[in-house]
C-alpha cells in the first residue's frame, strides 16, 4: 500500500527533517541543539546522545535527572545491540511494609499514608541515570566527557527560557512544590509559577555539573553530590551511601522477534516492550493489516484486543527477572501468538484489574549518526519533578521511583531490597535484511509499549513516513476502558456498539520520535504530543586537498 492512497483522519502537525551526517531528535530544542552541537564537532552517536540527555536534565527538569533511571538501546555495526539498564531500584533498607497503604481496592489501591511514596525522601530509590551514561560513554565515546557536559553547564548556568510545556507542568504541581523552599526558588519565583517565556536559571545545578565534568559518575555514586543527597534523605527514607556506590548498571541481551520480514528489537525484562511488543506483533501478522484500512473501526477492535492481552500476560509474568522468572521464549513465540489468537474476543467489555502504575513522566531521544551507531534512550526520575525536592546546593532533583512498587506486602510487585519494577519504556530498533530500517520511542508510562508497537504496524503495513507514523492517533487500554485519541473520536459509537467502553483522551502516551533510515538519506521526526524537535547535520568538511585561494 502506498502512502498517496491511504485514506488517514490526521494531518501532521510537525515536520521532518533529512540528513545524510547525522540526526538528533529529542522532546525539546535545546536537546536536540546539544546533540547537534556533538555531531558537529566530529562526535558521534554516543556523544550526541549523552549531551542532550544531559541537556534535558537542565531544560526537562521534570522528566528526566541524573538521579533518576532508565533504559538505552545502542546499536552499533560492530557489536550489534547493546541494552543497558540504568532503572532505578529500590534501597538495600526498603522493606514490602514501609509503607500504609490507605486501601486494599480501586481506585486507592496504590496510594500510602501522606503520599510517603510519592513525595520527599521517603519515596527516592537509588538512581542509575547518570551512572549508565557514563559508562555507556566511556566506552564508545569519541569525544572527551568535559565536552559532552559543556551544553547542559551552559543551559543551567545562563539560564533558559520556559516552554508552555515546562510552564504548565511547574503551574499543575505548584502546591507540592511549593513545600520545599529550594526547588520553589527555581521554579516559584516570588512565590508564582514560572510562565512561559521566562528564564529559569540553576547556578547550583551548574556547578554540580561542572564537578561531574571532572569526577564523572563518582560525583553522585559515593562523592559529595551523593553524600548531600543522603544527608537531604535523612531518616525519612531509606536510601544510603552504600545503595549509590552499589548500584551496577545492568547491560542486557536485546529481545528480538520478527513481523513480516523485519527484525523487531527491544529491551528485555524488567522492561516489558521487548517481550510484548513482540508478542502482539506476532499476533497481527496472522492478519491482513493492510487489507483492513488504517482507519477502520474494526481494525481498532483487534488492536484493543491484542493490547489487552498483553496486558494480561504482563500482569501475569513480568517484572525483576532476579526476583520472578519469566517465559521470555514463550511470550515472544510463533506458536504462543496462535493460543493468544484464540483468546481473542468478537465482542469487547470492559474487565476490572488491579492498576499497574508507572510515571508518565518521562523522555526519549532518538539519535544516529553517519557511520551506523544508534542511540535509542528512554530515561525519568519517575513522577513530574520527581520527589518534589531539590537537593540543597546542588541543584538535583530526586526520583520518586518508588511510587512504582505494589505498597502492599505479599504481591509480585512488592517492595524488595534492590528491587527493579517493570517499566514499559520501549527504545524499539527494526532492521530489514539485517540493517537498522528505524528507530523510535517515546515517554507515557504503561502507554508506552502499545503506542511503540502501532507506529511500527503504521511504518510496516501502511508504508507510512516516519513523520505521519508518529503523529497518528493512537489507541490504548489495559482490558477496562479504551482510550481514543481525538482524531479516532467518530469511531466511538461504533467500538461501544462492540461493547467497549471508550473514553476520548487528549493524548494517549507522549511525544514519539523516531529516526528512519533510507538507501542514502536518514529521516528524523517528531510527533506533536510533546516539545519534540529534529535536528539534521547536513553538508559536510571539504574535501582533502580542497582550499579556498584566487
Amino acid at each position: 500500500m502506498s502512502v498517496q492512497s491511504l485514506s488517514l483522519p490526521f494531518i501532521c502537525r510537525k515536520t521532518p527533517a533529512q540528513s545524510t551526517q547525522g540526526m538528533v531528535v529529542t522532546n525539546h530544542p535545546l536537546g536536540s541543539v546539544a546533540g547537534h552541537e556533538m555531531l558537529a564537532s566530529g562526535g558521534n552517536a554516543v556523544d550526541a546522545a549523552m549531551a542532550a540527555l544531559l541537556a534535558l536534565t537542565v531544560v526537562e527538569p521534570m522528566m528526566v535527572g541524573i538521579a533518576g533511571g532508565g533504559v538505552a538501546h545502542l546499536y552499533t555495526p560492530e557489536d550489534g545491540h547493546q541494552i543497558y539498564d540504568c532503572l532505578s531500584q529500590a534501597p538495600a533498607a526498603a522493606t514490602p511494609d514501609m509503607y500504609e497503604p490507605v486501601s486494599d481496592s480501586l481506585p486507592d489501591y496504590m496510594q500510602t499514608k501522606d503520599r510517603r511514596n510519592m513525595i520527599g525522601p521517603s519515596s527516592v530509590a537509588s538512581p542509575g541515570n547518570l551512572l549508565g551514561w557514563c559508562r555507556m560513554h566511556d566506552a564508545h565515546g569519541a569525544l572527551p566527557f568535559e565536552d559532552v557536559i559543556a551544553p547542559a553547564i551552559r543551559y543551567a548556568a545562563r539560564g533558559f527560557a520556559a516552554t508552555s510545556y515546562l510552564a504548565s507542568n511547574i503551574a499543575r504541581h505548584a502546591g507540592d512544590l511549593a513545600l520545599d523552599p529550594v526547588i520553589s526558588a527555581i521554579f516559584l519565583p516570588d512565590g508564582r509559577p514560572a510562565t512561559m517565556g521566562q528564564k529559569i536559571v540553576q547556578a547550583d545545578y551548574a556547578e554540580s555539573l561542572r564537578l561531574i565534568a571532572k569526577e564523572g559518575a563518582g560525583a553522585l555514586h559515593g562523592g559529595s553530590l551523593g553524600q548531600a543527597l543522603i544527608d537531604r534523605i535523612g531518616d525519612q527514607g531509606r536510601l544510603s551511601m552504600e545503595d549509590l556506590t552499589g548500584y551496577d548498571v545492568r547491560e542486557r541481551t536485546a529481545i528480538k522477534g520478527s513481523y513480516r520480514g523485519f527484525e523487531i528489537v527491544g529491551p528485555p525484562p524488567p522492561a516489558s516492550s521487548g517481550v510484548h511488543v513482540a508478542q502482539m506483533l506476532n499476533m497481527l501478522e496472522t492478519v491482513d493489516m493492510a487489507g483492513m484500512g488504517f482507519d477502520n473501526p474494526e481494525r481498532l477492535h483487534l488492536l484493543a484486543e491484542t493490547i489487552r492481552i498483553a496486558f494480561e500476560d504482563r500482569r501475569a509474568a513480568s517484572g525483576d527477572p532476579d526476583f520472578v522468572d519469566i517465559p521470555v521464549e514463550k511470550l515472544i513465540s510463533k506458536a504462543y501468538a496462535q493460543d493468544c489468537l484464540a483468546r481473542m474476543r468478537a465482542t469487547g467489555g470492559a474487565e476490572t484489574h488491579l492498576p499497574t502504575y508507572e510515571s508518565q513522566n518521562t523522555t526519549h531521544i532518538t539519535v544516529a549518526d553517519r557511520d551506523g551507531r544508534i542511540v535509542c534512550a528512554t530515561h525519568t526520575i519517575n513522577g513530574l519533578f520527581g520527589a518534589r525536592f531539590m537537593v540543597p546546593g546542588t541543584g538535583i532533583i530526586p526520583n520518586n521511583y518508588m511510587l512504582n512498587f505494589d505498597p502492599h506486602p505479599g504481591k509480585a510487585l512488592s517492595i524488595a531490597p534492590c528491587k527493579r519494577v517493570p517499566t514499559s519504556m520501549a527504545p524499539m530498533i527494526v532492521a530489514k535484511d539485517g540493517k537498522p530500517a528505524f528507530a523510535l520511542g517515546l515517554p507515557g508510562a504503561v502507554r508506552i509499549f502499545p503506542s511503540a508497537m502501532q507506529s511500527i504496524v503504521n511504518m510496516i503495513d501502511f508504508a507510512m513516513s516516519p513523520q505521519q507514523a508518529v503523529e497518528a492517533p493512537r489507541i490504548w487500554t489495559e482490558g477496562a476502558h479504551v482510550e481514543l485519541e481525538p482524531d479516532y473520536a467518530h469511531h466511538k459509537p461504533a467500538l461501544e456498539a462492540m461493547g467497549h467502553e471508550v473514553q476520548i483522551v487528549p493524548h494517549i502516551g507522549g511525544g514519539m520520535n523516531m529516526v528512519a533510515f533510507g538507501a542514502a538519506m536518514m529521516t528524523g521526526a517528531a510527533c506533536w504530543r510533546a516539545d519534540g524537535t529534529v535536528s539534521a547535520l547536513g553538508g559536510g568538511l571539504a574535501g582533502e586537498g580542497i582550499a579556498f585561494h584566487i
